[in-house]
């Protein structure tokens, strides 16, 4: 719970709660206009694994090791020949970014569970039951 003692904030917060709704495909300005790319824990892992190599473990501060262990436990696809290819996956289906790294993350087993977890998929026009089964051909779990 939040308390907010100044009007002018919390008048704030609700514009800002009204403008992002994830279910809505309304995940803010760093979305709008292709800016950013959301990126699955795996594509995440993968990057930060990728940093670490280049540098000496020293380097990297406390939180981004931290960060990088959690990717890399969490992470559902584990090499980046398997990355690239849900990602190919993913892109057949012409999701938005958001869609495909929830669809990466969560990797639900079927249609129902996936619209109920990404609500946006519902109004995609794709068979999505046949996405997943391609999916959990490369899925890895922890």
């Amino acid at each position: 719970v939040i308390y907010l003692f100044n009007i002018n904030k919390m008048h704030k917060l609700k514009q800002v709660k009204e403008e992002e709704d994830a279910a809505q495909l309304k995940l803010g300005p760093d979305f709008q206009g292709k800016k950013a790319t959301a990126l699955s824990i795996s594509e995440v892992s993968i990057l930060m694994d990728h940093k670490q190599q280049q540098g000496h473990e020293s380097e990297f501060p406390d939180v981004f090791n931290k960060t990088a262990e959690y990717a890399q436990r969490f992470s559902r696809f584990k090499d980046k020949a398997t990355v690239q290819e849900v990602r190919s996956i993913l892109a057949r289906y012409n999701l938005e970014s958001f869609e495909t790294a929830a669809l990466g993350n969560l990797c639900p087993e079927t249609a129902e569970e996936a619209m109920f977890l990404i609500p946006s998929l519902s109004k995609k026009n794709i068979d999505l039951q046949t996405l997943l089964d391609d999916l959990a051909k490369y899925r890895k779990y922890p």
